[in-house]
């Protein structure tokens, strides 16, 4: 699928992983709409042909609304990305034998997979309007999940099964709007470098980066953006979960 003269929606588009994707978007010729909170877009660098939009997207009216916003500007809605998400740590019980407070798993579920789903959900509302375009495709859905869903450590309870879900969302969500055109995939990141490690240490990222067997480094914004880009251009590819994580396996700790 082209991007050019198309609309697209990034979630997290403000920083990290979401910020690379709509300025890589915006390069292709998409006027991409980036949904983040408003403290990021206070924070947000200015890229041309990005319009941010303020928007929670646990809020499901608020989400409709910054739908609405990427649909009204005249160009058809084809792409989404959904990158907005939170990395929490908690163990299922503290040193102390007391029980980590169960609204933070809640707090991380309402966010990196509810939020994802209600992106999803309303932004294909849209696309299927759209006209057909070769072989009857209107757009794609691409959402995040991380190698945590696959081998979560010690503490990354919530984390894990946030992500654990968008892997099993994909495959239904994929065969769900095969019926409208619209594609659903996701990537699954291994240790990127986001904001997320922003209060991590130079040296515990090299710690980080030792464990990745090649390349021997944290992966990279742009990287995800371009596998991205990829998926958005391959008209072929639909349900699959791509991990981009350097053959990263996750110990428990």
């Amino acid at each position: 699928m082209d991007l050019q003269n198309t609309a697209a929606i990034v979630t997290g588009g403000a920083s990290g992983l979401g910020a690379a994707t709509a300025q890589a978007l915006a390069g292709q010729g998409a006027a991409v709409f980036a949904f983040d909170l408003q403290p990021s877009m206070e924070k947000a660098r200015a890229v041309d042909g990005v319009t941010y939009v303020a928007v929670d997207v646990t809020d499901v009216e608020g989400v409709r609304l910054a739908v609405a916003t990427a649909v009204a500007a005249g160009r058809p809605l084809r792409t989404v990305v959904n990158c907005a998400g939170i990395g929490t740590a908690g163990r299922v019980l503290n040193k102390d034998g007391s029980a980590t407070d169960p609204a933070l798993f809640a707090r991380t579920v309402s966010i990196n997979l509810v939020g994802s789903y209600n992106v999803l959900a309303l932004a294909a509302e849209q696309i299927a309007k759209t006209g057909p375009l070769g072989d009857g495709a209107r757009g794609i859905v691409i959402n995040t999940a991380s190698v945590a869903a696959f081998e979560g450590q010690i503490g990354q309870e919530a984390y894990a099964a946030s992500k654990g879900g968008i892997v099993g969302l994909n495959l239904p969500a994929a065969r769900d709007l095969a019926q409208y055109g619209i594609r659903v995939n996701t990537i699954a990141p291994g240790i990127v470098e986001t904001p997320m490690l922003a209060g991590v240490t130079e040296e515990f990222q090299k710690t980080l980066a030792a464990g990745v067997p090649f390349p021997r480094r944290l992966a990279r914004p742009e990287e995800y953006a371009r596998l991205a880009v990829f998926l958005i251009e391959h008209d072929y590819i639909n349900g699959e979960v791509i991990r981009m994580d350097g053959a990263l396996r996750m110990a428990p700790r």
